[in-house]
């Protein structure tokens, strides 16, 4: 279930950089794109906690510690939402904090699912 939960955060990472790039580049991401950036971030969490929280052997001690991570992470999301809501581009800083917690949790359960950590 990792691996799943692996992939569908890669496939909302893509999302979520192109995001960032219009972002950045001063224009407005598309709501679209957001929201299906969204549902796969909470896809990916769902089978993440599903794992953690169940107690299935075998699951690296890291694991834990990228969900945590990534939940950090989902409330930048939640927050970039809420600029994005307003129709107002969000700091850089935030931006880049986001992504950088995202990465770093995504990192951290790459590590867990395929046991590198």
């Amino acid at each position: 279930m990792l691996n799943i939960a692996v992939l569908v955060f890669a496939i909302g990472a893509v999302g979520g950089l192109i995001m960032a790039l219009r972002v950045l580049r001063g224009q407005m991401a598309p709501w679209a794109l957001s929201l299906l950036h969204a549902a796969l971030g909470a896809a990916g969490l769902v089978l993440t906690a599903i794992v953690v929280l169940g107690k299935v052997p075998g699951i690296a001690g890291i694991v834990p510690v990228a969900l945590l991570i990534l939940v950090v992470a989902a409330l930048g999301g939640f927050y970039l939402a809420s600029i994005h809501a307003r129709r107002q581009l969000p700091a850089r800083g935030v931006v880049f904090a986001h992504a950088g917690l995202a990465v770093f949790g995504f990192l951290c359960l790459l590590g867990g699912a395929f046991h590198f950590v």
